[in-house]
């Protein structure tokens, strides 16, 4: 029976090594593995052959950030430093050494005392569990850091390629109306039109020199948004985006029981759902350590000696030190942390109904956006370019002016805007979606972190 209770207790103690960054970082990567839309990359070589892929797609962006975003990185960091408490509490405790020297006259007596916390011991295989049990917990978290920024990433690809392909689409403007402008200077010049007319031209041009200036200037900021995204800077910044987005899917695939989906697939209320079971597990430790958390076990050996004499005395002995509940028998603490566990299970019950929602709401938007960018495609552009066409052949047989065939060619080239803004927002509203089926909510870190702030402290307390 010793052998087995050292045994174990030995095998405890194995745990409390350390894993090491690269472990750790697999670990969380495992768990987003199928929610990131790619598969995980983990080497500096691999990197650096990402970076020479031109131009660059989103599912290769997400690659690169999963790599090298210095957010991630950090949060990769923090689960080192979650890691090392954990073993650092699962550790087995340090014996305790006291000496003293005490002289009466020519007596002088030496005390020598070997103690050792007993309750320590005893507790350490739920402080393991414990331990382990808040290390998931801090995985699943650094998971969801890995999704988020996967997600993040992907939609920031859609805006700067959104931003480029409006920004040329809308010099394609800018040249029709520069052309507008100067033929109506020259008719304006020989009296063929007036000053007002003139006027009206010259104003559209400004108004689309402004919007050119804008685009461009959106098209910049997004792709610096990626860049920062990307971990990237100096030469390595220098990469190329597409001058498109993708083409929409020619269908959607249906979706069946999202929110089941959800309940059983994203990791925010998977983490919630073993929060409230840890807390629960830490109850009748809470309730029997509220009395008695502390129990210390000692062996002692005292030596006399009498200089005068030249006589010896030495006394063996043990001391056994436990704390009196005079004052306090644990009910606040008891009572703390069934208060905790109330509150993790009002928090499973909340993730859930709010992961509902949000996969109802990013499935409808979802929906709509193509439905959307359909019509752009399928109806509004095609008639836009059917209108051009017409007033062209119009003008050709002399039947439209000039000003019929540009301002057509003006509201072609809106529409062609449109649809790309909608087009975006169905890419991005796929993102959306498939982070909220599978991965997390945007708000769900930071409310599961201060969550798991309170079992933590009561679980540091004993």
């Amino acid at each position: 029976m010793k052998l087995l209770l050292l045994a174990a207790v030995l095998a405890l103690a194995g745990c409390a090594t350390p894993s090491g960054p690269d472990a750790l970082r697999s670990q969380a990567e495992q768990l987003a593995a199928g929610r990131t839309g790619v598969a995980a990359q983990a080497s500096r070589q691999t990197l650096e052959q990402l970076l020479t892929r031109q131009p660059l797609d989103a599912d290769t962006a997400v690659r690169i950030a999963l790599l090298n975003n210095p957010g991630l990185e950090a949060s990769f960091a923090a689960l080192a430093i979650s890691d090392a408490e954990r073993a650092q509490s699962v550790s087995l405790p340090n014996p305790h050494f006291a000496f003293g020297r005490l002289r009466e006259g020519q007596v002088v007596e030496i005390e020598r005392m070997l103690s050792f916390n007993v309750m320590q011991l005893v507790t350490l295989p739920w402080r393991a569990r414990s331990a382990n049990r808040a290390m998931e917990l801090a995985r699943l978290r650094a998971a969801q850091e890995v999704i988020r920024t996967a997600a993040d990433t992907r939609k920031a690809w859609v805006n700067a390629v959104a931003a480029r392909q409006t920004a040329l689409y809308l010099r394609d403007a800018r040249e029709a109306a520069e052309a507008g402008a100067e033929l109506a200077r020259r008719m304006a010049r020989v009296g063929n039109w007036s000053r007002l007319q003139q006027a009206r031209e010259q104003a559209t041009l400004a108004d689309i020199a402004a919007q050119v200036a804008r685009g461009e200037q959106a098209a910049v900021a997004e792709r610096e948004k990626l860049t920062r995204l990307l971990g990237l800077w100096g030469s390595t910044a220098a990469y190329t985006l597409p001058d498109r987005l993708p083409d929409l899917p020619k269908q959607l695939a249906d979706r069946a029981d999202i929110e089941a989906t959800v309940l059983r697939e994203r990791l925010d209320v998977r983490a919630a759902r073993d929060e409230s079971r840890y807390v629960a597990e830490s109850l009748g430790y809470t309730r029997v350590s509220g009395v008695v958390d502390a129990l210390t076990f000692g062996v002692a050996r005292n030596t006399t000696f009498d200089n005068a004499s030249g006589e010896r005395e030495t006394a063996r002995g043990f001391e056994i030190e436990v704390p009196i509940p005079l004052f306090d028998w644990g009910g606040a603490g008891a009572a703390r942390a069934e208060a905790t566990w109330l509150q993790s299970v009002a928090r499973v019950r909340e993730t859930g109904v709010r992961a509902r929602s949000e996969a109802r709401e990013s499935w409808h938007g979802w929906r709509s956006a193509y439905d959307v960018a359909k019509h752009y495609r399928d109806e509004i552009v095609p008639l836009r370019r059917f209108i051009v066409d017409e007033t062209q052949l119009r003008y050709n047989g002399m039947l439209a002016s000039v000003w019929d065939l540009l301002a057509e060619a003006r509201n072609h080239i809106a529409a062609v805007n449109g649809a790309i803004a909608a087009q975006r927002d169905f890419w991005i509203a796929d993102a959306d979606l498939q982070t909220a089926l599978t991965g997390t909510s945007p708000g769900a870190i930071a409310a599961m972190g201060a969550g798991s702030a309170a079992p933590a402290a009561a679980s540091g307390g004993h």
